[in-house]
C-alpha cells in the first residue's frame, strides 16, 4: 500500500524538480546577467536564500494548522512564474532582491512542502528515496535539454525567466489532480485505523531502539549541526560554479556537469532507504560531508574539465545520500501533525540559512581573493561537519541505526 501511494506523489516531484532544473544551474548566471557584480550577486544570492527560510515556516505551519496541503503548495508553486518577468523589465537592487526574494519564497516552500506531505502519507514502512529519485531524472533530461535545445537557449536574462515560468506553470498540474485524501496532514492509513487526531510528542523516537530523545539534546543539535555545515558548503556548488564554469574555465557546459552530477545521485538515492535502515542517517551525513569536501578540493586544486566532471559524479554522496538522510533524520524527530513546520525548519536551519551566509560571504571572498580560495575554504567547513559527526559517533549518538 505505501508503494502505491507513493507513486501517487511522483509527478508532484518530476514537475517542481524540472523548475530546480532551472533555478540551480542558470539564476547566478541570470542576476550576473543583469549586469550585477560578483559581490552584488553573493548579495542577491543570498537574499533569495534567506526568504528560503521565511516561505517554508510560514506555508508549513499554515499547512499544519489547516490540515490541507493543497492551498499552500498551489500558491508555492505559481510564485516564480509571476515574478520571473518583472525581474528582468525592473532592474535595480532593491526591486531585484524583492522579486528574488519571492521567488525563493515560492520555489523553497514547494519542496519542503511536497516532502513533509509524502513523507506523511507514505509512513515509516515508505521508501522517501525511491519517490524522490524520479525528481533527480527529471532534473538530469531537463538540464540536458536546455543545455541542448536550439531554442530558447538559456544564455540569456530573458531565456532563463521563460523556462522559469513556464516549468513552474506547469508544476502546479500534479498538485491539483492528487486527490483530496492525499494532500490531508493525517495519512491514509491513519484514517483507516482511527478518526482521532494524531498525538503531538515532545520528543523524538530514538532511532532503532524506540527510546525517546528530548528535542533539544546532542543528537538533534549535532545532527543538525552537520546537516548546517554541509548545506553552507554546498551553497557554492549551486551558486559560483557556474559562474566559475562560464567566467574562468570559458567553459559553456553547465547543463552537462548538472546533469553528470545529478545522474551520479540517482542510484543511491533509490538505495537510500536501506541504506539508512543499515547504517542510520547521521553515519550517511558524515559520509556526504566527506564527499563535499574532497569535491570542493578538486576544484581548489585541480581545475581541468576532466577532473571537473570526475568531481561531480561526488555528487551522489553530496546530494543523492544527504538530502534523504537529512529528511529521514527529520521526519524522526517531528510527527505527521508537525511534519510542514518540520520540513521548513530542515529547509530554513538546514539549507536556507546557510546558503545565505554561504552565498553573501561568497561574493566577498572571490572579489577579494579568487574562486579556488573559495572552494578551499568551503571544503574546510565541510570538513568541520565530518569532524562534529565523528565526535557524535565517537560518544556513541552516531552508531543509531534507522527505525
Amino acid at each position: 500500500m505505501t508503494s502505491k501511494i507513493g507513486n501517487r506523489f511522483i509527478p508532484a516531484f518530476v514537475f517542481s524538480s524540472a523548475i530546480y532544473a532551472i533555478v540551480t544551474p542558470y539564476l547566478a548566471i541570470l542576476i550576473r546577467n543583469l549586469g550585477y557584480s560578483p559581490v552584488w550577486v553573493g548579495i542577491l544570492l543570498g537574499i533569495n536564500n534567506g526568504a528560503g527560510i521565511a516561505g517554508p515556516i510560514l506555508f508549513g505551519s499554515r499547512a499544519d494548522k489547516t490540515g490541507n496541503y493543497r492551498p499552500c503548495l498551489i500558491v508555492s508553486c505559481i510564485l516564480p512564474a509571476l515574478v520571473a518577468f518583472p525581474l528582468i523589465l525592473w532592474v535595480h537592487p532593491a526591486v531585484s532582491a524583492v522579486l528574488l526574494a519571492l521567488m525563493a519564497f515560492g520555489l523553497r516552500s514547494t519542496g519542503s512542502l511536497i516532502d513533509a506531505i509524502t513523507t506523511i502519507q507514505i509512513g515509516r514502512t515508505g521508501n522517501y528515496g525511491r519517490v524522490r529519485v524520479w525528481g533527480s531524472i527529471s532534473f538530469i533530461l531537463v538540464t540536458l535539454f536546455l543545455q541542448w535545445t536550439p531554442f530558447l537557449k538559456p544564455n540569456s536574462a530573458g531565456n532563463i525567466t521563460l523556462w522559469i515560468a513556464i516549468t513552474s506553470c506547469v508544476s502546479v498540474i500534479p498538485i491539483l489532480i492528487l486527490p483530496a485524501r492525499l494532500m490531508r496532514s493525517v495519512s491514509y492509513a491513519d484514517e483507516q485505523t482511527s478518526n482521532d487526531a494524531v498525538p503531538v510528542k515532545a520528543s523524538v523516537e530514538r532511532p532503532g531502539r524506540g527510546k525517546p530523545f528530548p528535542v533539544i539534546s546532542k543528537y538533534i543539535i549535532g545532527g543538525f549541526g552537520v546537516i548546517f555545515l554541509c548545506s553552507f558548503s554546498m551553497a557554492i556548488v549551486y551558486s559560483y560554479f557556474p559562474l566559475y564554469l562560464t567566467g574562468v574555465l570559458q567553459w559553456d557546459a553547465v547543463g552537462l556537469v548538472f546533469a553528470v552530477a545529478t545522474a551520479s545521485e540517482v542510484p543511491l538515492m533509490f538505495l537510500s532507504g536501506a541504506l539508512i535502515r543499515r547504517y542510520g542517517s547521521l553515519p550517511l551525513l558524515t559520509l556526504s560531508a566527506s564527499g563535499i569536501c574532497l569535491r570542493l578540493l578538486i576544484w581548489a586544486f585541480l581545475p581541468f574539465k576532466p577532473w571537473i566532471i570526475a568531481s561531480q559524479l561526488l555528487h551522489s554522496l553530496c546530494f543523492g545520500i544527504f538530502h534523504p538522510a537529512a529528511v529521514y533524520f527529520t521526519a524522526g524527530i517531528f510527527p505527521a501533525k508537525k511534519r510542514g513546520i518540520g520540513m521548513s525548519m530542515y529547509m530554513a536551519l538546514g539549507t536556507g540559512l546557510p546558503s545565505l551566509i554561504g552565498n553573501m560571504a561568497g561574493g566577498a571572498i572571490v572579489a577579494a581573493a579568487g574562486y579556488r580560495f573559495l572552494f578551499g575554504l568551503y571544503a574546510a567547513v565541510a570538513g568541520m561537519a565530518v569532524l562534529i559527526s565523528g565526535a557524535m559517533r565517537f560518544s556513541g549518538l552516531g552508531k543509531e541505526k534507522g527505525r
